[in-house]
């Protein structure tokens, strides 16, 4: 099939163009290319993915539709894996106008066009940071998530309520997915085990907020992509049983679904840092620091819908993650 994926030389969108090449799709990547974090790790991902058959890239930006609809126009592609975004939660405080630009009207215009092209199946990254407020742990995507405590997790939920207007006005299959911290070779510079293993191997101290008493659902990237894949070959279809007087939050009458893409196990930040000592063969400086303002202090996946509806599995514990990820880092930056 031709698939269109945004967002192709970030971190997941790298991982999922490498998946469909080696099971035999033809891919039309896009991506900005934008600096939020290190171009050069971006165009390195790049360089790796033009090496591959059926790759085609565009460095264009989601923000011009005409431009965005030409390369639809030209590919006739038959699915979208939309993961185009502007990322990280704690630069929305900077910074909010980005998350306007990239994530709503970037967002609507390759829904829009989705739509023109008569698209058979729409995937776009959500993010577990709907859940904001909510502490009934773990999450689940059938409860309601309107209570989001900063801008990156509001666009993310504009993103769903989008989807679902779309799928009910023009009959668009469209499949939310819900990624919980994702981590692993090839990861984000902005993230907390790039920073930790960067500043342990450069004998800088690491900031942990909240005291450390945080805890994740570290989520192996591996084990995320293989949960888009499965959201690829497996429209949305209309929920037969949904019931618009007592309505379920990730489903509908019409072709739409959203979905937790996490590991199932809750780990606490001190647990992870301790791995990341371990693999490195070096202790953390620690500074310990309060909680950040809009951010959330307990994280934790509830997968039994994709289990149950695609057969999701992670297979990827947290100790043999992130001993990949270190053993990538070493080797990109040469360290020996």
């Amino acid at each position: 099939m031709k698939i269109i994926v945004t967002g192709a030389c970030g971190f997941i969108g790298y991982h999922v163009v490498n998946k469909l090449i080696k099971n035999n799709h033809k891919v039309i990547a896009i991506d900005n290319l934008n600096s939020y974090y290190d171009v050069n790790l971006k165009k390195k991902r790049l360089s790796n993915l033009k090496k591959l058959k059926n790759f085609v890239f565009y460095k264009k930006d989601l923000i011009n539709y005409q431009l965005i609809k030409k390369i639809f126009k030209k590919h006739k592609p038959e699915i979208v894996v939309n993961l185009a975004a502007q990322a990280g939660v704690r630069y929305s405080l900077k910074n909010p106008s980005a998350y306007i630009e990239s994530n709503i009207k970037g967002f609507f215009n390759i829904l829009d066009i989705s739509k023109k092209f008569h698209i058979k199946n729409f995937v776009y990254a959500s993010s577990s940071s709907v859940y904001g407020a909510n502490k009934n742990l773990p999450f689940s995507e059938k409860k309601i998530a309107d209570h989001p405590i900063q801008l990156y997790a509001a666009t993310k939920r504009s993103n769903e309520l989008m989807a679902h207007a779309y799928s009910a006005l023009y009959k668009i299959p469209t499949v939310g997915l819900r990624f919980f911290t994702a981590y692993g070779p090839w990861g984000r510079p902005d993230q907390a085990l790039y920073i930790f293993t960067k500043n342990i191997l450069q004998n800088k101290s690491i900031e942990l907020f909240n005291n450390g008493n945080h805890s994740r659902d570290f989520t192996y990237v591996d084990d995320i992509v293989n949960g888009i894949y499965l959201c690829i070959k497996n429209p949305p279809k209309p929920n037969k049983l949904w019931n618009a007087k007592n309505p379920e939050a990730s489903s509908s009458k019409f072709n739409f679904k959203i979905y937790n893409i996490g590991s199932n196990k809750k780990t606490n930040l001190k647990k992870y840092l301790s791995l990341l000592e371990k693999y490195l063969g070096r202790k953390a400086k620690i500074k310990y620091l309060p909680i950040q303002k809009g951010d959330v202090a307990h994280v934790a996946s509830k997968i039994v819908n994709i289990k149950n509806d695609l057969g999701y599995k992670p297979k990827t514990s947290v100790e043999h993650g992130v001993k990949k990820f270190v053993d990538w880092f070493k080797n990109y930056h040469q360290i020996k």
